[in-house]
C-alpha cells in the first residue's frame, strides 16, 4: 500500500468511527432517555457530567435555532472544504489526519442527523461551574471541536518551526 493510500485509509476510518460513535450514541439516547430529563450513569459524576436528552435546529451548540435547511446547505460545503484541504495538505501527519478525520466525522455525523431527523440530537450535559449554562452537545461536537484544537495546535506549530528556521 503506498503511503498515500494508507493515509486516505486511516483518515476515512476515523471519520467512519466518529460517525459510528456518533450515531450510535444518538441512536441509544433517542431509545432510553425522556426528553429533558436529566439522567446520571453515574451517580458521583453528576456535579459535573449528566446525559439530557434535547434536540435542537440550530448550528453549533444549539445557536440559531431553526435554520437547519440552511445549515445542510452549509455543511455540505463545509465537508467539501474539509476533503479539499485534507487532500491538498502538502505533508500529512498524523496530527494533521486525525485533526481533519475528527472534523470530518463531526461534520457527517450532524449531518445525518439533519437529513433523517431535521434535527441533532444532543446529550452531553456538563455541571460544573462555569459551564453549568453550557449548551447540550453530543459526540459530533465533541470531535469538531477536538478536530479544531489539533489543526489549530498543527499550525501554530508549523508557523513557530518556520520562524525558527528563519531565523536561525
Amino acid at each position: 500500500m503506498t503511503p498515500r493510500r494508507s493515509k486516505d485509509l486511516l483518515f476515512y476510518l476515523i471519520a467512519l468511527v466518529v460517525v459510528a460513535a456518533d450515531q450510535w450514541s444518538k441512536y441509544w439516547v433517542r431509545s432510553h432517555l425522556q426528553p429533558g430529563v436529566p439522567w446520571d450513569p453515574i451517580p458521583w459524576l453528576r456535579p459535573i457530567l449528566s446525559l439530557t436528552y434535547v434536540t435542537n435546529t440550530g448550528v453549533v451548540f444549539g445557536m440559531f435555532p431553526g435554520v437547519n435547511r440552511l445549515f445542510v446547505a452549509v455543511m455540505i460545503v463545509v465537508i467539501g472544504m474539509i476533503l479539499y484541504f485534507y487532500y491538498t495538505m502538502p505533508t500529512g501527519t498524523r496530527l494533521e489526519i486525525l485533526s481533519f478525520g475528527l472534523l470530518l466525522g463531526g461534520a457527517l455525523g450532524n449531518l445525518v442527523d439533519r437529513l433523517w431527523l431535521g434535527r441533532v440530537t444532543d446529550f452531553f450535559d456538563l455541571n460544573f461551574w462555569p459551564l453549568q449554562d453550557f449548551a447540550v452537545f453530543n459526540v459530533a461536537d465533541s470531535s469538531v471541536s477536538v478536530g479544531t484544537c489539533l489543526l489549530v495546535a498543527f499550525v501554530l506549530r508549523e508557523m513557530l518551526c518556520a520562524s525558527k528556521q528563519s531565523s536561525g
